[in-house]
């Protein structure tokens, strides 16, 4: 189960980090946010249950 769970986090990661770079190419400040958010909330859940998931320091630095 653990590796469904896993596999589900980094296709959810996937999928955010596409549509960030989607908003920031269409020049979205908001959607931006929203997908840094994102990230940022899916590599939280992924640490509390104890799961590595790769990322940039940039990802790392996300605090909100």
């Amino acid at each position: 189960m653990t590796d469904v769970f896993e596999q589900e986090l980094s296709d959810q990661l996937a999928q955010a980090r596409r549509e960030l770079a989607a908003a920031r190419a269409a020049g979205d400040p908001e959607g931006v946010d929203a997908y840094r958010g994102r990230i940022t909330g899916l590599l939280h859940i992924a640490a509390r249950h104890g799961i590595t998931l790769p990322h940039t320091p940039e990802e790392d630095e996300e605090e909100d």
